[in-house]
């Protein structure tokens, strides 16, 4: 007695090919399941939390490229952009100098109107000078002006930017004392530089750097020396006239300077002993 109703063979064959193509879409569906998607917010915020966990035991390189990563997946978010700043500081304190520069002038560029855009500047700044490098040569007891300055006056102009167009900000009170330092150093590589024309005859060479010194300068302790080599190298040149005018300059913005009595020994102002 029949169960049921019997399929002929063909029918037999059909449904088995039913079968198959439900077995293969239930596989293929099991696949090409819900994974994890690296330009989610999840996946973004997981990889900026280790990030942020590489910075601080000092990985700079293993940060260097999961914020890269970030940058590139997150593009026009402020995710995007924080990774950007966070990237050239590590860039920075893992010495590549250039590299971070270059992140941080893209940030500048991109992102005009950024609530980070003051920390660019502060941080450009930082990148092209920084005060230890000044302490060490202060150390060794040498004289820091006599380094290329190219750096220095990159830096200069970067806190003068910050501390011109966000008065307000958090950084301005460090760039101010900065802008003061660097400015100092500057007005002594002026001077420097004069001497050295100066001890070597080049007396019209080492005006032109003293004047470059007191024009650009004018407030820096440097510029003490800058006329005082001013007054000799004008003697030098047998032109009084000029020469009693540099003097009356020197006594009237330093009456009590050693200088005045034509020495020229007194204490570099980088000096702290």
């Amino acid at each position: 007695m029949s169960s049921g109703p019997i399929l002929s063979r063909a029918g037999l064959r059909t449904a088995s090919m039913a079968l198959a193509l439900i077995v293969t879409i239930g596989v293929t569906g099991c696949a090409s399941g819900p994974k994890d998607d690296p330009n989610s917010q999840a996946s973004l915020d997981k990889l900026y939390s280790e990030a942020k966990d590489d910075l601080s035991v000092g990985s700079y390189e293993a940060a260097i490229k999961k914020l890269e990563r970030i940058e590139g997946r997150a593009a026009g978010t402020l995710l995007a952009q924080q990774a950007m700043l966070e990237l050239a500081w590590a860039q920075f304190r893992s010495g590549e100098k250039a590299p971070a520069i270059a992140t941080l002038d893209r940030f500048i560029k991109l992102h005009p109107s950024s609530p980070g855009f003051d920390y660019a500047l502060y941080l450009k700044g930082l990148v092209n000078f920084s005060e230890d490098t000044g302490l060490f040569g202060r150390l060794a007891g040498q004289d820091i002006s006599e380094r290329d300055q190219q750096a220095s006056r990159e830096a200069l102009a970067a806190f003068r930017d910050l501390v011109a167009r966000f008065p307000q900000s958090r950084y301005a009170d460090d760039a101010l004392v900065r802008i003061d330092f660097i400015t100092n150093m500057l007005a002594r590589h002026e001077v420097h530089v004069a001497r050295y024309y100066y001890e070597r005859g080049a007396y019209l060479a080492a005006i032109n750097r003293a004047q470059t010194a007191i024009s650009e300068y004018q407030y820096a302790p440097a510029t003490e020396e800058a006329l005082s080599l001013m007054v000799k190298s004008y003697g030098a040149l047998k032109m009084p006239e000029l020469e009693a005018d540099a003097r009356r300059v020197l006594q009237k913005n330093f009456p009590n300077s050693a200088l005045l009595a034509g020495s020229n020994s007194t204490k570099p102002w980088w000096k702290l002993w």
